[in-house]
């Protein structure tokens, strides 16, 4: 039996964001003792920004990794500290490093997520050298002084994180989960508002919704993949870590079933409209959604999932309402009774999923998982070379980055050569891939400052005392990394008080009031001016590639399902990452227009469009995910190898839209023809339904794609 002091332990560290944030604690809180054991403040700064710059660069890797991982970054840190110290008092070579380091670190990040994270700190720490070494007369100390201070200040952080990774083994993993099973049950409730018996139903603003929330689920998916595979141990299976495992896999499961559809909703609601049995339906959702939202505060605690039993009942109350419909005198048409008694079908094998989700896996059940990371440097260096091109977004967005430093420090120089390299760390912070996010970023950015610089004036005023501006410092370090994900402008201020409050501890903080506004606002309207300028990436471009994306993973996903009716269900590797890359390819496309639609000043794209193509998509891996929730061993007879046949052309359309959507060419204009089965047993027709939804899908797509094409046209 656990432990009340565990369970209360459990308890404290639950908050996602609370292992992070106490680490930072005692990172900043160990700096802060030493230098005051020490007498030397003039230490405190570099070594403050060298704990932040690792704390950015943190990965969630287990221990072993995370040993790696802090290697190559003290190695990275050091190159970019030492260049700038080298080439900082040669302006034309230092311009054209800056422009050219800040493209290369960009674009190395293509090569993984976690290389992104560390050559973005790199960049980081290399303008935080800048800053340390514009203030108060650094050159006048040794040549290595203020990089290896940086460095030592990394080199804390990182074994301190090394530490906490060891003890800590599982936190990640349940907090990983954790955020997943929440995810799902959002995704849950938002897809229950479809089932809603009104005349004009908003489908295709509901869909949008509904495919934001997929973002969330699929990003999560992945975040809670990568964790398990940087501690699964094959050799030596550790019992929680294999539990894990097994709640990631019911979690895949659980969203392909989550994500089905069964038919249009919008005929559903006519039919039933003055019936109780979507209401019903939703019910049955909102409890399932439910059901996933206790999971994950089971996840989080560490404790075991305890079954409410309110889907049960909801459950057994839709069934009764169905029995009841079917059985009047003017019973609704059987296709809709059929598609009805599927989605039933499938809820009640999703809430068996949910219920017993850390059941072991059939006996031999492929369970491994695939690592997205490079496998060795030439592969790294391919993943790098495929982005070299102006249709990458992430080429785009070096080029942008390169120059805006470029014209940063040829500003700062020109403006105020003294503490004016916070322009660069404002260029580097607030300039996004694109134009809207940008945009938003800098206003956050601005606005955050002037509450950071307020405040900060505040607190100097009111606490002139050294120790309270220090343990202050800690607090405001502290606020910044539980801020930065979802709060970036109480981030921004809380970043901009410590900031204050350091620097008052080697000089007068009042004196980087009006440079650090000034330099803010600066930097915000250079980064504005390269997103808008350079390379402008309107979103049209992009799309048409993006669909074409989306279509050949659908089509890859549609072939393997159909394998399995041949073979029987199982999730195994090849279709696990099929239906990964098919809901991935979704959720960027998903991510893309509604970026777009929010970003009105740089869109360039009809809204209704946009709302449709999103609406046809999300509408087909609805239908494909109902197809493959409901795998069966189909058998081989005429009609159903016709069925096989059908739905492999089906597959080959949607490769050939795709093909024509890259090569700029055609849209194919007649799909591949709908069969006529005959009535067999419930898997073939279960199958012939859903790929007939497909095979209506089909002209929605095809228009959709010639709309893009003659956008760009």
């Amino acid at each position: 039996m656990t432990s009340p002091i565990l369970i209360a332990l459990r308890r404290l560290s639950a908050p996602d964001r609370f292992a992070d944030s106490l680490r930072v604690l005692l990172a900043l809180g160990g700096v802060m003792l030493f230098c005051g054991l020490a007498g030397r403040m003039d230490m405190m700064i570099p070594l403050l920004l060298g704990v932040i710059a690792a704390a950015l660069a943190e990965t969630d890797d287990g221990w072993r990794k995370r040993v790696h991982a802090l290697v190559g970054t003290l190695v990275c840190f050091s190159i970019g500290a030492f260049t700038v110290q080298l080439l900082f008092a040669w302006p034309w070579p230092f311009a054209l490093t800056l422009a050219a380091g800040s493209f290369v670190l960009v674009m190395l990040g293509a090569a993984s997520p976690r290389y992104a994270t560390i050559t973005n700190a790199t960049l980081l720490l290399s303008v935080y050298t800048m800053i340390g070494m514009d203030q108060h007369s650094a050159s006048a100390h040794a040549f290595w002084r203020e990089p290896a201070l940086l460095v030592a200040g990394a080199a804390w952080y990182g074994l301190l994180a090394i530490v906490w990774s060891a003890v800590f083994l599982q936190q990640p993993v349940r907090l990983a989960l954790a955020r997943l099973y929440a995810s799902l049950g959002e995704y849950l409730a938002v897809k229950a508002r479809l089932f809603e018996p009104v005349q004009d139903l908003p489908v295709a603003e509901r869909r949008a919704e509904l495919a934001q929330c997929n973002q969330h689920v699929v990003a999560a998916l992945n975040a809670c993949r990568l964790t398990l595979i940087d501690r699964l141990d094959r050799r030596h299976p550790h019992p929680a870590l294999n539990r894990a495992l097994t709640l990631y896999l019911a979690a895949q499961d659980i969203h392909e079933r989550a994500s089905s559809s069964h038919y249009p909703y919008a005929q559903l609601a006519r039919s039933f409209f003055h019936s109780d049995v979507l209401f019903r339906c939703q019910r049955v959702m909102q409890s399932l959604a439910g059901d996933c939202r206790a999971r994950a505060a089971a996840a989080r605690l560490g404790e075991p999932y305890r079954d409410a039993g309110r889907s049960g009942i909801a459950l057994a109350e839709l069934r009764a309402a169905l029995e009841h419909r079917r059985h009047l005198q003017d019973p609704p048409p059987a296709e809709l009774m059929q598609a009805l008694d599927r989605l039933l079908l499938n809820v009640t094998r999703l809430h068996a999923r949910i219920r017993c989700a850390e059941a072991d896996p059939p006996q031999g059940e492929d369970n491994a998982l695939q690592n997205p990371s490079p496998d060795s440097l030439r592969e790294a260096w391919g993943r790098v070379r495929l982005q070299l091109t102006p249709t990458s977004a992430r080429f785009r967005h070096a080029l942008r980055l390169g120059l805006a430093m470029l014209a940063g420090y040829g500003v700062l120089r020109w403006v105020h050569p003294e503490q004016g390299y916070w322009i660069l760390l404002t260029v580097m912070l607030v300039c996004q891939p694109d134009f809207g996010a940008t945009r938003t970023r800098v206003l956050q950015r601005v606005v955050g400052t002037v509450l950071g610089l307020v405040t900060g004036w505040a607190l100097l005023k009111l606490f002139p005392a050294t120790p309270a501006q220090l343990a202050l410092t800690v607090v405001a370090g502290v606020l910044f990394f539980v801020a930065r994900y979802r709060k970036y402008l109480a981030a921004s201020a809380a970043v901009t008080v410590l900031v204050l409050l350091a620097f008052n501890q080697v000089g007068n903080g009042f004196e980087l009031i009006w440079p650090r506004l000034l330099d803010t606002l600066i930097g915000g309207a250079l980064a504005v001016a390269a997103t808008f300028l350079v390379l402008p990436d309107w979103r049209e471009r992009e799309l048409r590639l993006l669909f074409a994306r989306t279509l050949e993973a659908d089509a890859a996903y549609l072939q393997q399902i159909l394998a399995q009716y041949g073979s029987g269900k199982r999730d195994d590797l090849p279709y696990r990452i099929a239906r990964r890359d098919a809901q991935d390819a979704d959720a960027t496309l998903s991510a893309h227009l509604s970026s777009a639609l929010s970003d009105a000043a740089g869109q360039r794209l009809d809204d209704e469009h946009a709302l449709r193509l999103l609406a046809a998509s999300q509408e087909l891996i609805g239908h494909l995910s109902a197809l493959g929730a409901h795998r069966q061993v189909l058998p081989a007879e005429p009609g159903n190898l016709r069925l096989v046949d059908t739905g492999m052309a089906l597959a080959d359309h949607l490769h050939a839209m795709a093909a024509s959507l890259r090569a700029q060419s055609g849209v194919p204009q007649d799909p591949p023809a709908q069969i006529d089965v005959p009535h067999g047993n419930e898997v073939q027709d279960l199958m012939a339904a859903q790929l007939g939804l497909v095979h209506a899908q089909l002209p929605a797509l095809g228009e959709r794609a010639r709309h893009l094409l003659q956008a760009r046209a």
